[in-house]
């Protein structure tokens, strides 16, 4: 059966979404302490990884505050709403701590400077360990409400938003990172037939160059925890 066939969103590639966030801003930490001081190459490559990363979550929460957020407060049960508010208190929580990561990358990536690095990796850390907890927080107690209270038309508003942001070069290599732990069911339909084939190996290429590895870390391969986000499991 076809996403437009449900009547009430099939909200499975939410989950995908959030493996995404889960992977991506989990491993950042120790990435950006693993790059030597004074290696301005090395920072630069990461840096531009962060502020794509900060800018694909931001149009993510951009999407549910504009149409998630109101259509579930006007409609859903009202004992609901708490959770509502909570996850838009996370929403701006998250964008503090995202503009505190902007301010501590500034300086880090114009010095490449060892306490800058410090400091910036810090300031990752407290991002992942807030977005990990919202996202199980969706996961658990508002996409279940939004399976029996949102219409698929609704649900594809909200998802077509948070797509029109992505730049067009950076399309292969977001959807990349979605198929990594995804299935091709997270492509748009119209995208699908250009885009499935290619992004994997854009994705393996920019992982290669960032990670040092084209199959990095899996979601699941990442430490939960203030002390070892961005620290892998097999660690």
């Amino acid at each position: 059966m076809s996403q437009s066939e449900y009547a009430y969103a099939d909200t499975r590639n939410m989950n995908t979404i959030h493996i995404v966030f889960r992977r991506e801003f989990g491993l950042l930490p120790d990435l950006v302490q693993s790059a030597a001081p004074g290696d301005e190459e090395r920072a630069k490559v990461i840096a531009d990884h962060i502020r794509l990363m900060s800018h694909t979550l931001r149009d993510h929460h951009h999407a549910e505050d504009e149409v998630l957020w109101p259509l579930l407060l006007a409609r859903a049960p009202k004992e609901v709403d708490p959770v509502v508010h909570l996850a838009e208190g996370h929403h701006q929580r998250l964008e503090a701590l995202l503009e505190e990561t902007d301010a501590r990358l500034a300086a880090w990536a114009s010095s490449a400077d060892g306490d800058a690095r410090d400091a910036l990796a810090l300031a990752l850390r407290e991002l992942a360990v807030v977005l990990f907890e919202h996202m199980g927080l969706e996961e658990r107690l508002v996409l279940p409400v939004v399976q029996r209270h949102i219409f698929t038309s609704e649900w594809e508003v909200m998802v077509q938003l948070s797509v029109a942001e992505i730049a067009p070069e950076d399309i292969p290599l977001i959807f990349g990172m979605a198929l990594y732990e995804g299935d091709q069911e997270i492509v748009p339909e119209p995208l699908r037939a250009d885009i499935v084939p290619v992004a994997p190996r854009v994705y393996a290429d920019y992982a290669e160059r960032l990670y040092g590895t084209r199959t990095p870390p899996r979601s699941t391969d990442v430490v939960f925890g203030a002390p070892h986000i961005g620290a892998a499991a097999s660690a």
